[in-house]
């Protein structure tokens, strides 16, 4: 079996496809470049990213499916999960081999696991949109940390950047080691990298970190959120369907 090796990139992913319709291969499986294991696993081809050799294959995808169909696969894609790019390949084949829409094929495994796959990604990227928590800095600057189960950080950009297209402000996954920055004079979104230091790698920033205001709106939104629960109508089996308590470490109101 040959064994793709790519950057973990979308444009990867479909520089490896073309490769594969390249050289005519058939038995094959693709596998993130930190994923594999070379002494466990056969001969690896090094996929290098190409974006002519991407735009060919997207462009081919854009001919047979729908805009709605090439999200969901993107997004699909995104769940990162280990077998994602062979269900993604056997996907793709089909749109390809396939001389009918395939979009409603649900009786075909790939195209069934994509569209479940995409759903959980989407309802992970509703729930990020709804419990991210900023802190204001004390240079200005709106701070948040996630540590998503999918890597949702592309999908969420978009709503950020509307919603609060007022502030500077970064969205950092922990889990991936990277995030989103705004820069609300530019009006542009920038993907960056850093090192975090000691104090944010908590859910939490020091009050040394924060802006003078922030400690006091953390302390009002709590006290807030204190006197408006009635325990009385508690039901914590509904609450923790709507908000898991993975995510209550970044939440304020349960500290």
């Amino acid at each position: 079996m040959m064994h793709l090796v790519y950057d973990g990139s979308f444009e990867g992913l479909l520089t490896a496809v073309f490769e594969v319709y390249e050289r005519k291969l058939e038995v094959i499986t693709i596998v993130r470049k930190e994923l594999y294991q070379p002494i466990l696993q056969g001969e690896p081809l090094n996929i290098i990213s190409d974006h002519q050799k991407a735009e060919r294959v997207w462009n081919g995808i854009k001919r047979k499916v729908s805009a709605i169909k090439r999200t969901e696969l993107y997004t699909a894609f995104l769940s990162e999960l280990s077998t994602i790019e062979d269900t993604l390949m056997v996907y793709i084949r089909h749109i390809f081999d396939s001389d009918h829409n395939v979009e409603k094929d649900y009786g075909h495994k790939a195209v069934l696991t994509v569209q479940q796959t995409a759903r959980k990604v989407y309802h992970e990227k509703h729930r990020m949109e709804a419990f991210v928590r900023f802190q204001r800095t004390a240079d200005d600057l709106y701070y948040a940390s996630i540590e998503p189960d999918y890597n949702v950080i592309p999908l969420i950009a978009s709503h950020f950047k509307e919603r609060y297209a007022d502030q500077h402000w970064i969205i950092y996954d922990k889990k991936r080691d990277y995030g989103i920055h705004y820069n609300k004079d530019a009006f542009t979104l920038q993907e960056i990298f850093m090192e975090l230091m000691q104090e944010a790698e908590h859910e939490f920033l020091p009050a040394s970190m924060c802006h003078e205001e922030e400690v006091a709106y953390q302390a009002l939104w709590k006290e807030y959120f204190h006197h408006v629960n009635i325990k009385s109508r508690n039901n914590r089996k509904l609450h923790i369907r709507h908000v898991p308590t993975r995510y209550w470490k970044y939440l304020v109101e349960k500290q």
